[in-house]
């Protein structure tokens, strides 16, 4: 069949594949809840494997982990290939993880291990390798052949196979009361079986838990209405969800023979229903259908139309739109139907909403419509959504907490039992987005006019004031328990992510604190303020908030040690507006710009010597797995944060713009995903999270608008609380001109 081309603009039109918010995700099995493994998102080695082996045993292996191969698979575009020799007095391991499992606290759904196998020669329980599964608690299933009895597992095809480990056939019965749970389940082991002296190979993909009672179902329906938008270097396929209740996942497949053939290139979770197919350069045509698979690996039908599209070499200003929409998705498609708010990041607890990240979301739901991704009925009727959530959800003398439950409002306790109250600095991070929101959404209309009314309760309603603690307080406190009250202890203390907190209990209108906290609390420099720099950045360097010190002939006006990790040139500056202005210690536009050329001359001396580092790759700050984030070799792990770098677009507008290249030309293919940047990723270890995070998708639409526009910042600041609190606190203009 011949592909119909779609006559689409770049970015007009992608709301019309997207349907409802949350409909589709409601009525499907988690796909995180089943999926253990289906694809390596780096060739090579896969990072989440380990593999071990005494001689004269032999197991392939890239470093330490488990080889990837496109010759052959059944998840496209790779699988894991397994290729050992079981020699008498050696042994051999490879350990296949899910990653995040252990942290991100999911539990598996199903009773059953099913995978595919492709062996090039015939298994048998002679030669057949042991297999075993470990939970979070460090409890394995008892070891069992990959065949055995009368079963053989033939040579050159895919078979299927299904494991009840612990079960009738287990080798043997651990004897202490400890158990394995599949719920927990968070590794795949495969071991040495007898010593049968020869080389096998197995390739192995899509590795699933599922329920063995489960009842027979047809297989799905296709997906429908497959769209292709085509940028520079890649194709964005999406589509209209199959109506199957069934499906776990979705087949990707293109053609560039106008049509004639069609070869499966990717596999997507079943509650996204958006790909990016790499074309690795401008000027290639292709396009798409897609299928839908069950846990059974059933597929549905090849949908009915294709779509067409051709990559075409875009400008930096084309770039820079693209980056702001795929990353605005997160909380657009993500959203959850009843909050309207997106997770705290994915793969991850869907219900599990941070209260800062959505604050940020709503600035970027700010951007959107003011570049017309979305109307702006749609945005005022999401809006007005997260806002009845938040009016329903607990507060704790105006304030939230730092997570809330997307079902139901309820407060998570996430970091424990002290954890169940309100969170200062959250609380914060969305009032500058609701304020901003406020002044942006200014129109005459029923609903422009509710949202204006409800922010200002809102913030009328949180008391910084009771936030001191006690009357006298130099400082403003981050926790407050209704239970526990302030047993937290963490005063909010510079120079970090918090002062958008004091500028805003200064200004507030109804229950503020003494302009003179900034400086006591702030920019304190008591023996409690010195000890609390010292203690978490160990160094004496700033540790009175003023530094003065140069890092690579740069300077540093405020800062501990040699700048910071580059949120905190974001996350409190992503509303307030630091261009042209000082307070008593520094021009805060220029201190981070400092900062954040302190970040990548770092990563341009790279004083570790981890891969990738350069003039074009840098940006340490917090994420899964950064070590560290700060500019120095001890919290320096080889991890870049994609958002560090492409945040600081106002400081470094050349320099990110550099990094946005690389990111998206050079590694595309391993750090872009449905919803933009992923969080990181790890040259040396051969490691590229595919996770995605509303404390980064956010920052990156919303900086990279400062940059472009200034649109968020003018209308935080046109807000008429903010002015007179800056002059309370003794802000000045600055003579000297923002270059």
């Amino acid at each position: 069949m011949k592909c119909q081309r779609l006559q689409r603009a770049a970015f007009a039109g992608w709301l019309a594949v997207c349907g409802a918010v949350g409909s589709v995700a409601a009525a499907l099995p988690d796909y995180d809840l089943h999926v253990i493994y289906d694809n390596s998102p780096a060739s090579g080695g896969y990072y989440n494997t380990e593999t071990g082996m005494v001689a004269p045993s032999f197991i392939e292996r890239v470093g330490e982990r488990l080889p990837t191969t496109t010759e052959r698979f059944v998840s496209p575009p790779n699988a894991l290939k397994l290729h050992w020799k079981s020699a008498s007095g050696g042994a051999w391991h490879a350990v296949i993880k899910d990653p995040g499992r252990d942290w991100r606290k999911l539990k598996m759904v199903g009773d059953t291990l099913a995978f595919w196998c492709w062996s090039d020669t015939e298994i048998t329980p002679e030669n057949s390798p042991r297999i075993t599964m470990q939970d979070a608690n460090n409890y394995g299933a008892s070891p069992e052949t990959l065949v055995s009895g009368d079963a053989r597992l033939p040579a050159k095809q895919w078979v299927r196979v299904r494991l009840k480990l612990n079960g009738s056939q287990a080798i043997f019965r651990d004897t202490s009361d400890a158990a394995f749970k599949m719920e927990d389940a968070v590794a795949v082991i495969f071991t040495q079986g007898l010593d049968d002296g020869a080389e096998h190979t197995l390739y192995l993909d899509d590795f699933v838990i599922m329920d063995s009672k489960a009842a027979a179902a047809p297989a799905p329906d296709a997906p429908r209405a497959v769209q292709v938008t085509a940028y520079e270097r890649h194709f964005d396929v999406s589509w209209q969800p199959s109506r199957a209740e069934n499906v776990i996942a979705y087949r990707i497949y293109r053609s560039v023979d106008g049509g004639k053939t069609f070869v499966p290139v990717g596999t997507q979770r079943n509650a996204w229903t958006r790909f990016m197919d790499w074309a690795g350069a401008p000027g290639k045509q292709a396009c798409y259908k897609v299928t839908a698979l069950d846990l059974e690996d059933r597929e549905s039908p090849l949908s009915d139309a294709s779509a067409v599209a051709m990559t075409r070499p875009m400008t930096d200003d084309e770039l820079l739109e693209m980056v702001q929409l795929a990353c605005f998705r997160y909380y657009w498609e993500a959203g959850h139907a009843n909050s309207g708010l997106a997770p705290e990041i994915l793969p991850g607890k869907q219900e599990l909403m941070a209260l800062g990240g959505n604050g940020f979301g709503v600035m970027a739901l700010v951007v959107a419509t003011e570049r017309q991704w979305i109307t702006r009925d749609q945005a005022t009727e999401r809006l007005q959504k997260i806002l009845r959530f938040l009016d329903s959800s607990p507060r704790f003398h105006g304030a939230w907490a730092h997570f809330l439950d997307a079902r139901d409002g309820k407060v998570i306790p996430y970091f424990g039992l002290y954890d169940n109250g309100a969170d200062l600095v959250e609380t914060a991070f969305m009032i500058q987005g609701l304020l901003t929101a406020r002044q942006y959404f200014d129109r005459d209309t029923p609903a422009e006019s509710a949202i204006r009314d409800t922010v200002t309760r809102f913030w009328r309603e949180v008391e910084w004031a009771w936030f001191r603690k006690e009357p006298n307080s130099d400082f403003l406190w981050w926790h407050w328990s209704p239970d526990h009250g302030f047993h937290i202890d963490h005063p909010l203390i510079g120079w970090n992510e918090s002062m958008i907190i004091y500028l805003l209990a200064i200004a507030s209108p109804t229950h503020s604190v003494p302009a003179s906290l900034y400086h006591t609390g702030w920019a304190g420099q008591s023996e409690l303020a010195v000890r609390y720099r010292r203690g978490w950045s160990r160094t004496t360097q700033g540790d009175h908030f003023v530094n003065g010190n140069s890092y690579y002939g740069i300077k540093l006006e405020v800062g501990e040690g040699p700048g910071a990790e580059l949120f905190f040139t974001h996350f409190s500056y992503m509303a307030f507006d630091p261009r042209g202005k000082r307070d008593a210690y520094t021009n805060y536009f220029k201190n981070n710009r400092a900062i954040a050329q302190i970040a990548r001359a770092y990563c341009m001396a790279n004083p570790r010597g981890f891969a990738g580092y350069g003039p074009d790759c840098w940006g340490r700050s917090a994420g899964v797995n950064n070590g560290g984030g700060r500019p120095e070799p001890r919290d320096d792990n080889g991890t870049i944060n994609v958002m560090a770098s492409l945040s600081s677009m106002p400081y470094t507008p050349e320099e990110s713009m550099a990094a946005l290249k690389h990111f998206y030309r050079d590694l595309g293919d391993r750090v872009w995903g449905t919803y933009g940047f992923h969080d990181g990723f790890n040259e040396t270890w051969n490691w590229f999270d595919e996770d995605y995070m509303a404390l980064n998708q956010a920052p990156i639409v919303v900086m990279i608008e400062n940059h472009r526009t200034g649109l968020i910042w003018n209308k935080f600041m046109a807000n008429p609380e903010i002015a007179p609190a800056l002059d309370r606190i003794g802000f000045k203009p600055d003579p000297e001109p923002v270059k």
